[in-house]
């Protein structure tokens, strides 16, 4: 049997006034005898979705496409105009965090306050109180008035208070990247025994990469309409392709600096025929060819890239001179290559950074911050489930053990 639905959306449109002018007292609105005038902005425009139970559905879409908007109204935290939202479990909101926090409140206090507005008793809050606190990483401030903790504090606390509430249905709205790494990797492991247990995730992000690796399946909404719903993959590849379609490559958009005496003047991606390119394959044989130009004699450069996600992960940072590539000197216009027979990058955006350096790597000629943008959609080998490279290993099977020498 398949799993039951848990949440249905049916048919749900929801509007927002846009004001012009503001009135600043009554006194103005009493003087121009009218109200401040105002436009309907439809956020959502006849939205129809299921979310079935056990599964971690992903919501996609620039902004003002009206995924806050939906999953408010899955929290019943907005009331829809028209339509309906049923929704079956316990649900836990990870939308603002810290929300219901009273600042002058200490954050023991606080997690009973907020503990409670979410549902749970407070025998429960007794017996998840050390969790709580435990996971926030915040027992040496928990008796300290929260006004005082700093933003990153606030969160982790209103994080965890919301992360152990135990619920059947986890709603998340960009708030995967909060606190540090460590907090950030007890996160996941968080989300990964939610996932284990069968609960249901629905999760608003930007971060296409949390989005691959984390859902099974993903809804695209596109000014307030599901433009396409399907398994998290295909759904993303074509996001990607369509948003790339309605931009050219990103060039000349980052920090640059120098001290000039050369200069990258520019940067391309080739594919295998030679071809400028800003969309290409995993697995595919590119070329990175770097163009500069010495105004005066340089010796023994050192030219350098930097591949990064559009989160700002760093993948990689090869340079000429850890490749043996040092020449004795430039000085005019010229080249430099950067062949790769099989790009191990799985599907996403990535952001090249270029720089031009001596030898020593302490003075710059020219850094030039995201420089060239381009995309990666599925290739060879295929991988599904996130990341941002393959190792590009084969897998192989044996019956029976090996002996152990």
């Amino acid at each position: 049997m398949s799993p039951p639905v848990v949440i249905t959306v049916e048919k749900v449109s929801k509007s927002f006034r846009l004001y012009n002018e503001r009135n600043q007292s009554l006194k103005a609105t009493i003087m121009r005898g009218r109200r401040a005038g105002y436009e309907e902005f439809l956020a959502l425009d006849d939205v129809s979705a299921e979310v079935t139970q056990g599964t971690t559905v992903g919501f996609i879409g620039e902004n003002g496409s009206g995924k806050s908007t939906l999953l408010k109204c899955m929290a019943r935290i907005l009331r829809p105009d028209s339509g309906r939202i049923t929704v079956d479990g316990k649900v836990s909101a990870l939308l603002e965090l810290g929300a219901g926090f009273h600042p002058e409140l200490s954050g023991r206090e606080n997690v009973y306050l907020n503990g409670t507005i979410l549902g749970l008793s407070t025998r429960e809050l007794d017996r998840k109180f050390d969790d709580i606190v435990g996971f926030a990483g915040l027992e040496r401030f928990i008796d300290s008035p929260v006004k005082n903790y700093s933003s990153g504090m606030y969160v982790r606390l209103g994080f965890s208070v919301a992360i152990n509430v135990d619920p059947d249905i986890l709603l998340i709205d960009e708030v995967l990247a909060v606190g540090d790494e460590q907090f950030q990797n007890r996160c996941a492991e968080k989300f990964a025994d939610l996932r284990s247990a069968g609960k249901t995730i629905v999760l608003v992000s930007h971060s296409l990469g949390s989005v691959r690796s984390m859902c099974d399946h993903v809804v695209w909404l596109a000014e307030g309409r599901v433009r396409r719903a399907g398994d998290a993959g295909s759904v993303l590849d074509e996001y990607v392709g369509v948003m790339h379609g309605g931009r050219e490559a990103d060039v000349g958009t980052g920090t640059r600096w120098g001290s000039g005496e050369a200069e990258i003047v520019d940067i391309e991606l080739l594919d295998g025929a030679g071809r400028q390119v800003t969309r290409v394959r995993t697995g595919d044989s590119v070329r990175l060819r770097l163009h500069y130009d010495a105004h005066e004699p340089v010796p023994r450069p050192v030219f350098g890239m930097a591949i990064h996600t559009l989160e700002g992960v760093h993948v990689s940072g090869p340079n000429t001179r850890e490749a043996g590539l040092v020449p004795d000197q430039i000085f005019g216009r010229g080249t430099i290559d950067l062949d790769v027979p099989g790009l191990m990058l799985l599907p996403g955006t990535y952001d090249i950074s270029v720089s031009l350096v001596d030898h020593e790597v302490l003075h710059t000629f020219d850094f030039h911050q995201r420089a060239l943008r381009f995309d990666v959609e599925a290739g060879m080998p295929h991988e599904t489930f996130g990341g941002v490279v393959s190792l590009g290993g084969t897998w192989s099977h044996m019956e029976g053990a090996h002996e152990r020498s």
